[in-house]
């Protein structure tokens, strides 16, 4: 849009592809197609709206923004909706501030609106943040000719555990429907009814189960969606609003942290159009209770000679833990960091390792891995930035393949990136995988529905042969990769041999960038900060005597002192520890029921002489620990994490910070105990010096080249290949204590085709037993379009614990009995 001056416009050529126009006696150039509204915004002239938002398509449901219009010097006979007429050339629009005709026109519809609305804005959760209260002093009249009674309701509707609504508040500004149709992609929520008594619900046997249904309660321009975990919870000006990030994945998304005394009561949305836009899935906004569950751990614990942890002293814990590590160097140091951690406190992880420890073993990665991986993210991920791969050129890109991903379940908001594309400008997202899942249908290019029905998008591979149908791609899926494609890949290619190798070599076939979409918030930032065997921070080498001395002069540490031996990862770590070659443990964010074998990380964590475990909740290292110290949650420390494009997501604390302390001080005054200085006694000191070291120079090492396994095959009639990932909500430690929040999870099914629940005995809706020599799990079945002889279950939902009860991963051989 060109702003023209008044004084001789008509001299102005006017710009290709833009239209000429005035606006409240202003004359404007405007792009072809562009909405009168949003010429109007660019202007700083405010049309009241409710309907309207610029995310979703126009509707001119509500009507509100009506502004007089003429064409040709004749004005048109009735105001126009200015959310759904486009600009045309010599159009003269006037709003209310210049036009008593469209002010009437607004003030009239305004009345409308306020017919049936109760008057519960003194105890309405919208109530002081209300765009109907606002608008209705600012465009409405001072009475009411309608004195009739108002129409009522039983409130408030459930239509999920999570969302509440009050029906005679509803303005039918479709905001919600639409919403759930476009972006979400599950339309569960509808208008009902016609005329007057036409209202918004859902059907009887489909209730509102959404991962993105908390939008529709912040796009809500009135209170009729409310949230039932902060319903009747405070006022919006008894709350201190703080900038955030969320912690729940990889996807950067920015959001408000709103609290209240100390507490933190609810969560929205940010507005960021270059990362989450203004959308949040529900386990970012209402997974946040942690905070203050009951086993949060806000004190230092010493495990006595009686065997029992009981609380201390920060002095007399750090001491003991210093103790205990110090008589250990001799006989090596593990250390294990975890993904929950932010940029700077991975970093103290990595320098803590170096310095205290004298070692490179330690290792983020808290799930199943490889050392193709490794290689893998030295060569494509570590330094890379949004200047190499970003959510905008996601959006732009022909096409997509995702690999070992489940966008919708692990990544939501490139999901919801991924949707936008395929339904906005026609991308085509391909999916390796096992299923025709709800991520599939939703990102197909049949626009025409919201879950159309998706079959030319998924590439099935039986699970364990994933890199060898990668390396024999049907051509259409190569050719629309081909000069501008997109290859996201999801950290359970770890698990499948050979396929981060194929992943590099179709790459370079197709000259397709390469995206890395870990599941967890901090595995991004911990790559670069060094948490890893085989490189320094910057993805600087440890076998690199030139980096190492570069890294040495940035921490001040003599020539040679660092380390020239590649570490363990953390499964040769814990081998190491239960073998008795390592005498100590300091342990993150780590959960082994996460880990390919927990059986075995359990039994090393046992066995290991001396475990020192950094935690904010009890788990199941805290158990066995000699010492535990208490960390500071994201909303009581500042920091920064790396989402998966490279994009820095700084945030600051939004409670008190006083008493708890964030990982990279604890392990800093460790460190001194120890007699080593790491100077990250605050994420700032951490993140400067991190800075100052910057990335590698050079060239990035060379891609993996390992070849493609083979996958398990039944050997016998009750076999069956194991395909499983997590659910986005699900029993996360970060989700305790949400009970709305798990009210929409989606079931724990064990699914498998029609063929294979014929030939094992299975009956659709009743219950399978999938077992392995370490237990068994019994869900109900459900059929889905996989390849024959495998079964899919859920990761961590419900009864389906796949590591802890099964000790299987994705590709094993599992028995599957009726």
């Amino acid at each position: 849009m060109t702003l023209t001056q008044d004084t001789g416009a008509e001299a102005t050529p006017v710009p290709e592809g833009h239209v000429r126009l005035t606006i409240d006696d202003r004359v404007i150039d405007a792009p072809q197609g562009e909405l009168i509204i949003r010429t109007c915004e660019r202007l700083g002239i405010i049309v009241p709206r409710f309907c309207d938002h610029p995310l979703l398509d126009p509707a001119g449901a509500c009507r509100q923004c009506l502004v007089e219009v003429e064409m040709g010097g004749r004005p048109m006979p009735k105001p126009q909706a200015s959310c759904t007429m486009t600009v045309a050339d010599g159009m003269v629009v006037r709003t209310q501030h210049t036009s008593p005709v469209a002010d009437k026109a607004q003030q009239g519809v305004m009345e409308l609106l306020l017919i049936n609305h109760p008057l519960d804005c003194p105890i309405c959760d919208k109530g002081g943040e209300c765009p109907l209260q606002n608008q209705a002093m600012t465009n409405g009249r001072t009475d009411s000719r309608f004195v009739e009674s108002k129409r009522t309701f039983p409130k408030p509707l459930p239509i999920s555990s999570q969302v509440l609504l009050d029906r005679e508040r509803c303005i039918l500004c479709q905001r919600c429907t639409r919403f759930s149709e476009e972006i979400g992609g599950d339309p569960f929520i509808d208008l009902l009814e016609r005329g007057s008594n036409q209202q918004v619900g859902v059907a009887d046997d489909k209730p509102f189960q959404s991962y993105f249904s908390g939008n529709t309660i912040q796009i809500c321009p009135v209170g009729a969606l409310t949230s039932a975990a902060y319903r009747f919870r405070s006022r919006p000006f008894d709350l201190v609003s703080t900038p955030g990030v969320s912690e729940h994945d990889s996807g950067g998304a920015a959001i408000r942290v709103d609290t209240r005394r100390g507490t933190v009561l609810r969560r929205l949305a940010g507005n960021d159009p270059e990362v989450n836009e203004e959308w949040l899935d529900d386990r970012a906004r209402f997974a946040f209770r942690y905070l203050s569950s009951a086993g949060r751990i806000t004190r230092p614990m010493v495990r006595g000679a009686d065997g029992v942890l009981a609380e201390t002293s920060w002095t007399e814990a750090l001491a003991v833990a210093a103790q205990g590590l110090t008589a250990a160097r001799t006989g090596g140091i593990g250390v294990l960091a975890g993904g929950r951690l932010t940029v700077e406190d991975a970093y103290s992880y990595a320098k803590f390792a170096r310095v205290a420890a004298g070692t490179n073993d330690v290792d983020f990665r808290a799930r199943p891995h490889s050392a193709e991986e490794l290689d893998f993210l030295a060569a494509h991920v570590v330094g890379q930035g949004p200047e190499t791969l970003s959510y905008t050129r996601l959006e732009a890109a022909p096409a997509v393949l995702c690999v070992a991903l489940e966008p919708e379940e692990e990544a939501p908001i490139v999901f919801l990136r991924l949707r936008k594309a395929a339904r906005k400008h026609g991308q085509q997202v391909f999916h390796l995988g096992q299923w025709t899942t709800p991520a599939v249908e939703r990102t197909s290019r049949s626009t025409g529905a919201a879950a159309p029905a998706a079959k030319d998008n998924l590439i099935p591979a039986v699970p364990g042969a994933e890199a060898a149908v990668l390396a024999d791609l049907p051509a259409p899926v190569v050719e629309a990769l081909t000069g501008g494609g997109v290859i996201l890949v999801g950290e359970r290619a770890a698990e499948v041999p050979g396929l981060y190798s194929a992943v590099s070599m179709l790459a370079a076939r197709t000259g397709s960038a390469v995206g890395w979409v870990p599941r967890r918030a901090g595995d991004r930032g911990a790559l670069d900060a060094g948490a890893v065997p085989n490189l320094l921070p910057g993805g600087r080498p440890v076998t690199d005597a030139a980096a190492r001395a570069e890294v040495e002069g940035v921490w001040g540490l003599a020539a040679g002192t660092l380390p020239s031996t590649p570490g363990r990862d953390t499964d040769e770590i814990l081998a190491a520890a239960a073998d008795g070659e390592l005498a100590a443990l300091v342990v993150g964010g780590l959960d082994p029921y996460d880990l390919a074998d927990p059986a075995a990380a359990i039994t090393a964590l046992r066995e290991v002489g001396f475990l020192v475990s950094l935690e904010l909740h009890t788990s199941a290292v805290t158990e066995l620990a000699d010492v535990v110290l208490p960390v500071a949650p994201d909303a009581q420390r500042a920091g920064s994490y790396l989402n998966w494009e490279g994009r820095r997501r700084a945030f600051g604390p939004a409670l008190d910070a006083s008493g708890v302390l964030p990982d990279c001080r604890v392990l800093d005054t460790l460190a001194v105990e120890m007699d080593a200085d790491l100077f990250t006694q605050t994420p700032a000191a951490a993140a400067g010096e991190l800075e100052r070291l910057g990335p590698r120079s050079g060239a990035a090492p060379a891609a993996p080249t390992v070849a493609a396994g083979s996958p398990s095959r039944p050997s016998s009639p009750g076999q069956a290949v194991l395909a499983t990932w997590r659910q986005l909500i699900d029993h996360a430690s970060l989700a305790v204590d949400e009970p709305a929040l798990a009210g929409t999870a989606r079931p724990a099914l064990a699914r498998v085709n029609p063929a294979t629940a014929e030939r094992l005995g299975l009956v659709e809706g009743e219950q399978a037993t999938v077992r392995t020599p370490r237990g068994a799990i019994t869900l109900p079945v459900a059929c889905a379009d996989l390849p024959d002889g495998v079964v899919w279950l859920p990761g961590n939902s419900g009864d389906s614990r796949v590591r802890a009860l099964l000790g299987a991963g994705h590709g094993d051989l599992v028995e599957v009995t009726a």
